[in-house]
């Protein structure tokens, strides 16, 4: 673990915002060079495999970022100084999602190199998470293969995430006539989209969830008019849709439009939820651990992932774009250990169903 650790630091002195991880692609291809593997690299993702994989056994990948945000304002120190102060390690990237990358490079190294494993791991560090970016992990899937479920690191205080809600952005234009303030003249389209969002208010989809809840629905920005004596005839609004897993985005958006006069228009479908059922044996190896499981509001690579996937790792979600994000020694010391025991559970499950 020592030398994952000095991986973190090298990662924490090497800037990797969104689109800019080069560096840190070229750190993470050496380093899993040195430990015997023999990566690949698309772009800025960087991938390996285990070494003695056999072709009927499933595929379980080892998913994290290695790009950041930028800095926060407020930062004490260095973001790009790795600085330890007693159990602690400030820097930028060191919770999100540096400390869960390097505990899962961790136990790959230490799984994957059996010879009678039982499962083929697949190592994936990969970039542009921050903003979703095409250039990330949708970029790399179709060399990767056929990917049974995944494991995705990110900082969850190491409570499995068994479901994530999805993110469906919508533009909305209320359509008017224009016309002087002064007379019955126009038809006000702020007056429409103020209906719509009336509409939006008390609007429940029917389906909950018992990890995520409801579909929630926001409206985040508004815009109308060009001066006080005019009647608007255009009104744009923009909604903010946190989706559960009962729904695929297109559903939303098809339902939301059937429901509203404004026309609407989706920046995209990509984000959508993810679930993994309880009885999937990598979750129940992560049961038999004692790991307790929620439903995530924040978004991951996850909502990229055609396959099940569950997200864990070392650190708090509540430390991530902060300013002195940090993450403890201790959080990665036990994050490899679990995340190795998670792995071999898993296996085991796999072989031994009846397993609980």
């Amino acid at each position: 673990m020592d030398q994952a650790i000095h991986l973190l630091e090298q990662l924490i002195r090497t800037p990797s915002f969104s689109k800019e991880e080069g560096a840190t692609a070229d750190l993470l291809y050496h380093f899993l060079q040195q430990q015997g593997f023999a990566p690949e690299r698309l772009g800025h993702n960087v991938w390996a495999r285990s070494l003695h994989g056999q072709p009927h056994w499933p595929t379980l990948l080892l998913n994290s970022h290695h790009d950041t945000v930028k800095p926060a304002a407020g930062w004490h120190r260095d973001p790009f100084t790795p600085t330890w102060e007693g159990d602690r390690l400030y820097g930028l990237g060191s919770n999100d999602a540096g400390g869960p990358l390097v505990c899962l490079i961790a136990a790959f190294c230490t799984l994957s190199k059996l010879p009678a494993l039982g499962c083929n791991l697949l190592l994936a560090a990969t970039a542009e998470e921050e903003i979703s970016g095409p250039g990330g992990i949708t970029s790399i899937l179709p060399q990767l293969g056929t990917i049974d479920v995944a494991i995705v690191g990110e900082p969850t205080q190491l409570a499995m995430a068994v479901a994530e809600r999805g993110l469906l952005v919508i533009d909305a234009e209320a359509h008017g006539r224009s016309g002087h303030a002064a007379r019955e003249e126009g038809l006000n389209a702020l007056y429409i989209a103020l209906d719509d969002i009336q509409r939006l208010r008390d609007y429940h989809f029917p389906l909950v969830s018992p990890q995520l809840g409801p579909v929630k629905i926001s409206v985040t920005q508004i815009e109308a008019g060009t001066q006080h004596n005019v009647v608007p005839d255009r009104c744009r609004f923009v909604i903010d849709v946190r989706v559960n897993e009962h729904y695929r985005n297109e559903e939303v958006f098809n339902t939301l439009q059937s429901e509203l006069q404004s026309v609407l228009l989706p920046r995209s479908f990509r984000l959508q939820s993810s679930h993994i059922s309880l009885e999937h044996p990598l979750v129940r190896s992560g049961l038999s651990l004692g790991l307790p499981h929620f439903g995530s509001p924040t978004l991951s690579d996850q909502a990229l992932m055609p396959f099940p996937s569950l997200k864990i790792g070392p650190g708090d979600s509540a430390r991530s774009h902060t300013a002195d994000e940090y993450i403890c020694r201790s959080e990665l010391t036990h994050a490899h250990h679990l995340y190795t025991q998670l792995i071999s559970g898993y296996i085991s499950q796999l072989q031994n169903p009846l397993v609980p």
